[in-house]
């Protein structure tokens, strides 16, 4: 039932997934809880995951083809629940140079009611959204583009240059973006759309478009990992010998999508969507890179294991 307090925040689907359909607020109201955060280094870059919240839904869209008796149990063999999977939203703060690049925007509340986090998460370390030099994202879906946006519609980051794929502003943005492949209802699909073209609309005038494998900045390139969507592209940190891949949506949970080999329903080209999955995990795991996913458990940082049966996901140490 759609209760009149749902209407106001969202849709509310099965199982628990929601989208919602307000513009974003700036920032949640502030709360009590854990630390937002995560400071480290790549070389000589300081980088720090900043989490946005988390957004989430039934298992079913995160792990289309899996058996769904195998699919209960996996899940309830790594304690999760059964009927809904948290992904949380990872975003990265990268500092080189005297200049601050973020890397995803984050969802803001376009996907929910516990996104939005990563302002404050700013301000917990100094910074305020005027202090970004550079937004990056992966590509146009909601969860990475709904922060561009303040709730009285002007630019969430004044003074950052915005940088996206060129293939996904074309598709989405450009035009009316046939979601039919999708596997969720209707109205998400379409409310889905309406999201990204709202979210984009205060930085239309200037965006910068990028094709994958230009390095915007220095110290930071982009790879291409087309298939979830039409130009999505992964990120390389790099700094001496070290270097820290950023994968976006290559996965969404290592639960279902890293130790299992399913795949994510949201891929628009499965097939394309696999083999870049497989031609990133491969590199990954042969150089033994430090990867940061952005909807795996915060601060989504962990290692590809190559196994006989494909991949397998060891999260990295904490770091004081």
């Amino acid at each position: 039932m759609l209760t009149a307090a749902s209407a106001a925040t969202g849709l509310i689907l099965s199982a628990g997934m929601t989208f919602a359909q307000t513009t974003p607020a700036a920032s949640p109201p502030a709360q009590a809880g854990n630390a937002g955060y995560y400071h480290f280094r790549v070389g000589d870059i300081s980088v720090t995951v900043l989490s946005d919240g988390l957004i989430g839904g039934p298992p079913r869209v995160y792990a289309s083809d899996a058996p769904e008796a195998e699919l209960q149990e996996v899940l309830r063999h790594a304690f999760l629940p059964t009927d809904r999977i948290t992904l949380s939203l990872n975003t990265l703060l990268v500092e080189t140079n005297g200049r601050r690049t973020l890397l995803e925007a984050g969802a803001g509340q376009t996907m929910g009611p516990q996104g939005g986090r990563i302002f404050q998460n700013l301000a917990a370390i100094g910074l305020r959204p005027e202090d970004i030099d550079v937004v990056v994202v992966s590509h146009t879906h909601p969860d990475h583009v709904g922060n561009l946006r303040t709730a009285d519609g002007s630019k969430a980051f004044p003074r950052a240059a915005v940088f996206a794929p060129r293939a996904d502003w074309d598709f989405f943005v450009r035009n009316d973006p046939d979601l039919s492949y999708m596997p969720v209802p209707e109205d998400f699909r379409r409310n889905f759309a309406a999201a990204i073209k709202r979210s984009v609309e205060p930085v239309t005038t200037g965006i910068e478009l990028y094709e994958a494998g230009a390095e915007i900045v220095p110290g930071l390139t982009t790879l291409p990992a087309l298939g979830h969507t039409p130009g999505m592209a992964n990120f390389l940190v790099h700094s001496g010998n070290d270097q820290l891949l950023l994968t976006a949506d290559l996965a969404y949970h290592p639960i279902v999508n890293v130790d299992r080999p399913w795949l994510p329903g949201p891929d628009r080209d499965k097939d394309t969507a696999l083999t870049s999955r497989r031609r990133i995990f491969d590199m990954a795991a042969a150089d033994r890179l430090l990867v940061l996913g952005f909807h795996y458990p915060f601060p989504g940082l962990g290692r590809m294991l190559k196994t006989d049966a494909g991949y397998a996901w060891v999260p990295a140490n904490w770091q004081f």
